[in-house]
Order: structure tokens, then C-alpha cells, then sequence
């Protein structure tokens, strides 16, 4: 079975040059966004049940979590309150809403669970990211029991920081499928 890559973009979603819509528009029969209600306050619950909704839809074996930014922190949350196995989780520069710094209208994203994901997962990151430090990027990975990637100064690894396409990036997913 091919695997489907669910996109989950942080708060605010991905703008139309980010590299998860870019891969939405290149690979539409294997990339689909989870659409969320509510993008610039979003509702963790919120967020977690429109997951779990996707994920259902799909055969859960086959999904790929794509996410960024507070979409790596919704896959947490969600991960925690359901469980579902799921083929794995692609975890690029997650935010730390409990900095702060973190100057979002968020609900329900903070405490960030620091449980084991029960699926194989990869979190990217990057040395000068503004929303969360190398340091606790990678207590993040070691405690979801994810693989770790330092890219070096890239930013957010978004697109106001120079990403586009990030083909480095769909490398990096081959390590999940």
C-alpha cells in the first residue's frame, strides 16, 4: 500500500510557498492538508479531533503525519489522547508554546506532552529557529523517542526563511516510509 502524507501546518497554516503546499501540489494523490477551522487561534482539542477525523478516513498503516511548527505539538496532543498507530510522524521545527516568547493566541496546546510516540518519527530542526531552541527541540525528539536532525541556521525551515521546494526535505521523509 502507498503511503498518504497528511500535511499539518502550525499556526496561521502554510502559505501557498511553503515546502508542505509545494509538496501538496506536486504529489496531490499522496499529499493532503488536515484543514483545521480555526487557524490564527486555534483550539487544541479542536485541532486533534480534526487529526483523528483524517487519519480515520485514511487506512491509519498508511499515514505519514507531515507536520510544522504547532503541528508537530497538535501530533503530540493527539497522539496522546488517541493513540492510533499510524506509520509515522515527519516533525519539522516545533514550536515551544511554553516559551515565553511564544507570542500566539493558542488554547489547550500547552503542557506539551513529553510522552513516547507509539509510531516511528523524525523531528528536523534548526540552530537559529525563533519559536523554539535547539536545546528543547531535542529534548523534544528524545522524548517522543524521534530521530533528531540538526539542518544547521535555517530558520523556522519555513518559507520566510528560504525554503521552498526542500528537497532535502522529502529525503529526509524516505527515512519514515
Amino acid at each position: 500500500m502507498k503511503t498518504i502524507y497528511l500535511t499539518v501546518p502550525g499556526v496561521t497554516n502554510s502559505s501557498p510557498q511553503h515546502w508542505q503546499s509545494l509538496w501538496e501540489k506536486e504529489f496531490p494523490e499522496r499529499f493532503r492538508r488536515i484543514e483545521q477551522k480555526e487557524w490564527n487561534t486555534p483550539a487544541c482539542a479542536d485541532w486533534i479531533n480534526e487529526i483523528e477525523e483524517k487519519v480515520q478516513k485514511a487506512n491509519p498503516e498508511t499515514v505519514v503525519l507531515v507536520a510544522h511548527s504547532l503541528g508537530c505539538t497538535a501530533v503530540a496532543h493527539w497522539a496522546k489522547n488517541f493513540g492510533t498507530k499510524i506509520k509515522g510522524a515527519f516533525l519539522v521545527a516545533p514550536s515551544d508554546c511554553e516559551a515565553e516568547s511564544y507570542n500566539f493566541d493558542t488554547k489547550g496546546f500547552a503542557p506539551i506532552p513529553l510522552d513516547t510516540l507509539p509510531f516511528k518519527s523524525l523531528v528536523v530542526a534548526s540552530l537559529n529557529d525563533e519559536y523554539v531552541s535547539l536545546e528543547r527541540a531535542e529534548q523534544f525528539a528524545d522524548a517522543w523517542g524521534s530521530e533528531f536532525i540538526n539542518v544547521g541556521a535555517k530558520g523556522h525551515i519555513n518559507f520566510g526563511a528560504g525554503f521552498g521546494e526542500w528537497n532535502e526535505g522529502l529525503e529526509f521523509l524516505k527515512k519514515l516510509d
